[in-house]
C-alpha cells in the first residue's frame, strides 16, 4: 500500500494522486482499463478508490509495469486527508462530496447516478458544470471527459455565498423566489 499524503522523498510534483469515491455497484464503471489509460495519459500516476456498499474490489496495481499504482479502502472517518493529497477527485453526486472537494479548490469530476428517480444530484451536479466549477459525466463519458479535461477552464467555487445554490434548490422545490 503506498502513502496517500505526499512525503519529501514523493513529492506532489513527482506523483499525481487521482481519487475517486464509489457508492454503489452502477457507479464501478470508474474502475475500468479505459479510465486508467486515459488518467495516465493525462500525466496521473497514482489511484486510490473509496468504496461503498457493494461486494466489487477493485484490481489493485503497484504500477511496476509503468501503469497507474492503484489502491483501495473501503471507508475513512475523514476523507479529507485523501482529498487534500489528490490532484484529481472523481465522485459520485453526493452533495456532500461535492462542496467538500469544492472547498479544497480540488479539480472535480463528478458521475452522474442515472438509476435516481427524483434526481436532484443530478441537477445540482449539471448546474456547478455549467458554472464552470466542476465537470460532470455519466458512467459510460468518464473517459471522455478526461480525454478532453482541461483543468485551466476550472472556476473556483467560493462557499460564502450560498443564495444561488439555494435559489436553484428553491425553485426545484417550488418555493416562490425572492
Amino acid at each position: 500500500m503506498f502513502s496517500y499524503i505526499p512525503s519529501e522523498e514523493h513529492s506532489i510534483t513527482r506523483w499525481r494522486l487521482v481519487v475517486i469515491t464509489i457508492l454503489n455497484q452502477r457507479e464501478l464503471s470508474v474502475d475500468t482499463e479505459q479510465v486508467k489509460e486515459e488518467l495516465s495519459k493525462k500525466g496521473y500516476t497514482h489511484l486510490v478508490i473509496q468504496m461503498g456498499r457493494g461486494s466489487y474490489i477493485p484490481k489493485k496495481s503497484s504500477g511496476e509495469d509503468g501503469s497507474l499504482v492503484v489502491d483501495y479502502f473501503t471507508f475513512s472517518s475523514s476523507i479529507a486527508d485523501y482529498l487534500t493529497s489528490a490532484s484529481l477527485v472523481i465522485s459520485h453526486a453526493g452533495s456532500g462530496s461535492i462542496f467538500e472537494t469544492l472547498r479544497l479548490r480540488k479539480p472535480l469530476i463528478v458521475v452522474v447516478n442515472e438509476d435516481l428517480m427524483d434526481n436532484h444530484q443530478s441537477e445540482l451536479a449539471e448546474e456547478l458544470a455549467e458554472r464552470k466549477h466542476l465537470f460532470c459525466a455519466h458512467p459510460q463519458t468518464l473517459y471522455q471527459v478526461i480525454q478532453s479535461l482541461e483543468l485551466e477552464s476550472i472556476i473556483p467555487y467560493h462557499p460564502g455565498d450560498a443564495t444561488p445554490v439555494a435559489k436553484l434548490i428553491n425553485r426545484h422545490l417550488g418555493f416562490p423566489a425572492d
